[in-house]
């Protein structure tokens, strides 16, 4: 795995975020076989910089975390549209999260996911994967449990590279994706402290501005 990280300061925004690491992905400009996915709500908007610079086409990888059911901001792992799994062992061991509480976390977000998936995709199939280059982006990187699945499930479904793109992340972050080909990160701050913080302007995306941000760049 090649890890890839340039300095940077803080960005405006996410379209702001976008565009930086497009810069430094210009490696796969004009590759036919590469494929941007975004992980909703807040990679879309990063996303969509990274492929119109790509001249890639632009699709959802759709994954939900894993909550704690009485801390749902507290994720014990993720789950894939296509079932796959990823739990954080040390958080369950910390939190005394059982075994009915990850099916429950687990049995809600896949209702989530249908909906996610009704909503931005229409009913669309799946993107294939096969034999291509995915570029996997987010808004941001913390402990990339949802990255990490995302991943999982590439491979699974036979993709051939798979690139993390993140605008922010910890200092290690090049090394917490053992199952990435490599991991672009534009800014790893030396203190840490979130992903929002990387931003002056971090506010929630609805999935009204997910909807509109992929109508202008459909998929393939």
């Amino acid at each position: 795995m090649i890890a890839r990280v340039f300095p940077a300061r803080r960005y405006r925004d996410r379209e702001h975020a976008g565009e930086v690491l497009a810069e430094a992905l210009t490696d796969f400009r004009s590759d036919d076989d590469v494929l941007v996915l975004a992980l909703p709500r807040g990679g879309v908007e990063v996303a969509a910089p990274v492929a119109e610079r790509l001249d890639a086409p632009l699709d959802v990888c759709l994954v939900h975390k894993l909550g704690v059911p009485w801390e749902p901001e507290l994720a014990v792992g993720a789950i894939a549209v296509d079932d796959s799994v990823v739990v954080n062992d040390d958080v369950v061991r910390a939190t005394g999260t059982t075994e009915d509480d990850l099916t429950t976390a687990i049995d809600s977000a896949r209702i989530e996911l249908r909906r996610r998936d009704r909503l931005y995709r229409h009913g669309r199939p799946q993107p294939s994967v096969t034999g291509r280059r995915v570029v996997i982006v987010d808004d941001g990187v913390a402990t990339g449990t949802t990255v990490t699945v995302a991943i999982r499930s590439l491979r699974s479904r036979g993709a051939e590279r798979v690139v993390v793109a993140v605008p922010v992340g910890p200092a290690d972050v090049g090394t917490m994706f053992p199952g990435a080909d490599s991991v672009v990160c534009p800014y790893t701050p030396d203190r840490f402290s979130g992903v929002g913080s990387a931003y002056y302007d971090f506010r929630q995306l609805t999935d009204e501005r997910v909807v509109d941000v992929l109508s202008r760049l459909p998929p393939e």
